[in-house]
């Protein structure tokens, strides 16, 4: 027994032995593959800079070969990007659109971000001339996005060049002449001579285009100058394609002859006599309506017989062992199979019940949906009567002891408020049911607003706060100011939270400009708790905080977090964290924003406008089936001098406005009875004049159309603010007033 066992260890050392050679071997034959696949490729686009097609297309056909004998995703993607660049030579446009597609798609999956922003940079070129501007400036602007964050600089001038290119296409010269003057520094660095020569071209042509022969006609010279050196044939003839317009413009006729002249032979020379041939080869020996750059057909005999060598030498290898193995083999595969028949059992059981047990989490999930929209509306209507009579009562000269409880009955009703947006907030973003705003506001101060409203808390925890908006970015952005504000006051308040006595740092600044795009990093840092690397992985779970201590210290319902990053997701972002236990937390993401002013409704502004007489002695209907918020509301309105009846239903409702002639009507959506819906459209029968304005707590997101259409004029929701609230009054009344 001693014997074979060691003669079976020989024979196992001898196998790996032929293994590891096997291995080594061609290990060695896939780097000399990959060295020569790039050297094609290298030559490929030197020679297309210089508008030699010919040689071009037969080295990216080798290089195909190779990539797709290796089923190197990588060198497939870098042989699609080189040969969009050919068929955008030879003026083929959709399929170099095919081919850069492709190569897009692969880099995608292997995540070769360097190689993703030159092939959005050739796509923004090949959307350009196809006239598609707003897949071009896309592309572009993502690519120089990923450049900036990335610091690839070497991909940043040829970008420019190509964004001024775009631009130039979209008759916008002087936009262009600005981005090949920030590109051509960057271009200078790397000594990208094509790059720079088609920079000088193409800035020539916007200086001619704006009326400035001669600063065109210095710039064209410098383009000449590189065409000459580097044997650049395609851009010598644009040069003097270029020529010739400029001496047009002066009125120079024979020098603009000339060099026409001039132009149409070398461009005769370049595509009359190659260029129909080598699109005609490059259709034989190129399979692109199915997306591949090279026909299988005439590689696959010799892959196959490389294969075979490769597999004859394995089998005869594997032969020993296996021959040497398969005694032993056979009593384990017995053992095995009975295992794998109980495995396979118990795996069918465990099935059945993970399939009942998806089917009740997802009626589960159901049931919570439909009881956080029933109760968030029924813990609303109450919340507005405690918000209502604190403002009332404040407002009515309170001792100070007093004023004292209200500030803290104020502040109570404040958070349940805040509580109850938070659970339907992140019911709304898990059911997919959170639409995105875009509306113009000032960032810095949104920001600035909430640090006042925060300043509060970080002073009664003895923190710093510091606050570093970089001033190049503009002033006004248009996007969701509310879920920015909803995002930073998570953020913000988790680090005044879990911060005792330290600082917290609030940055914001640029990362990209382009035309009317702007891209913002923020950072949130404080030097507090800080959060354990094993809590960091489920920190943005719902209902979750640091450790039982903690939401015991510090109290809380761990949904912060979770809906800070539901938004940012909806907002085409992601939350970054970086955290040490003791030593603080660091929360980043980025956002994209227009620059853009919007004119919307400002409703303090407008509410210092109303002229308030107009709404004295006026008849209001208040419909409204709680008794507290009837009495609050007439209250407000009997302050302002407005005469108010009350109806405690639908029904009520309908027949006193048959009965009585009034002004306006406040109408509440869900009372006994029939609806406020069901109430309006029955009142629109029979009188279509009389503003009717919906005061309500529902959610209103999902309900706008459906309340116009039913015959609304307006929409207040509760709780309001009275700013709103008298501003849609006085908007609705003089309307009427006017019609009348």
């Amino acid at each position: 027994m001693p014997t074979q066992i060691k003669y079976f260890i020989a024979q196992f050392l001898l196998i790996c032995c032929f293994f590891s050679y096997a291995q080594t071997s061609e290990l060695s034959e896939n780097n000399q593959m990959n060295d020569s696949i790039e050297s094609y490729l290298e030559n490929a686009s030197q020679s297309i800079n210089q508008t030699r097609l010919e040689p071009a297309l037969s080295n990216i056909i080798n290089a195909k070969e190779l990539a797709l004998q290796q089923q190197d995703k990588i060198y497939i993607a870098k042989t699609n990007m080189v040969l969009a660049k050919l068929y955008r030579e030879l003026g083929d446009l959709k399929k170099a659109e095919e081919q850069i597609l492709d190569a897009i798609a692969f880099q995608n999956e292997t995540n070769d971000e360097f190689m993703l922003v030159s092939s959005y940079t050739i796509y923004g070129s090949i959307a350009t001339k196809l006239e598609k501007y707003k897949t071009a400036l896309k592309f572009l602007e993502d690519a120089f996005i990923i450049a900036k964050k990335k610091d690839f600089k070497s991909q940043e001038g040829p970008i420019k060049l190509n964004l001024g290119l775009l631009a130039l296409a979209q008759k916008k010269p002087e936009l262009a002449i600005k981005h090949f003057n920030s590109g051509l520094p960057i271009i200078n660095s790397f000594d990208q001579h094509y790059f720079k020569a088609k920079l000088y071209t193409n800035k020539a042509r916007a200086q001619l285009s704006i009326n400035q022969p001669d600063e065109a006609m210095k710039t064209n010279d410098l383009a000449m100058q590189i065409g000459e050196d580097m044997g650049y044939a395609e851009i010598r003839s644009e040069c003097f394609e270029l020529y010739s317009q400029i001496y047009e413009r002066k009125e120079d006729y024979p020098a603009s002859l000339e060099n026409l002249r001039a132009h149409e032979k070398i461009k005769d020379a370049l595509f009359n006599t190659n260029k129909e041939i080598i699109a005609q080869e490059a259709g034989a020996k190129l399979n692109l309506n199915e997306n591949n750059v090279l026909i299988e057909e005439l590689t696959e005999e010799n892959i196959q017989q490389q294969r075979s060598l490769k597999l004859g030498r394995l089998t005869t290898i594997l032969s020993i062992a296996l021959i040497t193995i398969l005694s032993l083999l056979t009593l384990s595969l017995y053992k095995n199979n009975n295992l794998r028949a109980r495995a396979n059992e118990l795996l069918q059981n465990k099935n059945t019940e993970l399939i009942l047990a998806k089917e009740n989490a997802e009626r589960a999930s159901e049931a919570k949906v439909q009881f956080l929209s029933t109760i968030t509306h029924e813990l609303r209507t109450p919340l507005y009567a405690v918000t209502g009579l604190t403002h009332l009562l404040l407002e009515e000269s309170p001792t100070p002891n007093q004023k004292e409880h209200l500030n803290s009955l104020k502040f109570s009703g404040e958070y349940l408020l805040s509580l109850i947006n938070n659970i339907l907030d992140l019911n709304k973003l898990e059911a997919n049911k959170v639409e995105l705003e875009n509306t113009s506001f000032n960032l810095k101060k949104r920001i600035n607003d909430v640090l006042i409203a925060l300043g509060k808390s970080a002073k009664d925890r003895n923190n710093n706060l510091h606050y570093e908006f970089d001033e190049s970015i503009p002033a006004k952005l248009k996007g969701d100011p509310l879920k920015v504000s909803q995002v930073l006051i998570n953020l913000i308040g988790n680090s005044i939270k879990f911060t005792q006595n330290g600082d917290i740092w609030i940055r914001v600044k640029p990362i990209s400009q382009i035309e009317n795009k702007v891209s913002l990093s923020f950072e949130i840092e404080d030097n507090g708790v800080g959060i354990s690397e094993k809590k960091q992985l489920s920190i943005f779970e719902n209902f979750t905080q640091g450790s039982v201590q903690i939401n015991r210290k510090f109290g809380g319902t761990g949904l912060g977090l979770s809906i800070v990053k539901n938004l940012l997701s909806l907002m085409d972002s992601e939350i970054k964290l970086e955290s040490e236990l003791g030593k603080g937390s660091k929360f980043l993401f980025d956002l994209k924003f227009e620059i853009f002013e919007d004119k919307s409704t400002n409703y303090t502004e407008e509410a210092k406008k109303i002229d308030y007489s107009i709404m004295i002695d006026k008849r209001i209907l208040v419909v409204e089936d709680n008794k507290i918020n009837q009495l609050i509301t007439r209250k407000i309105l009997e302050k302002n001098e407005i005469k108010c009846d009350v109806a405690d239903n639908g029904d009520i409702a309908v027949n006193k406005t048959k009965e009585n002639a009034f002004d306006l009507i406040l109408m509440d959506i869900h009372m006994p009875g029939i609806s406020g819906i069901e109430a309006t459209k029955q009142i629109r029968k029979f009188n279509k004049e009389i503003p009717i304005i919906a005061l309500t707590a529902v959610t209103l997101d999902d309900n706008l159309d459906e309340f116009y259409d039913n015959g609304f004029n307006d929409i207040i929701p509760k709780p309001y603010k009275t700013e709103e609230f008298f501003t849609k009054l006085h908007k609705a009344l003089v309307k009427k007033q006017a019609t009348a």
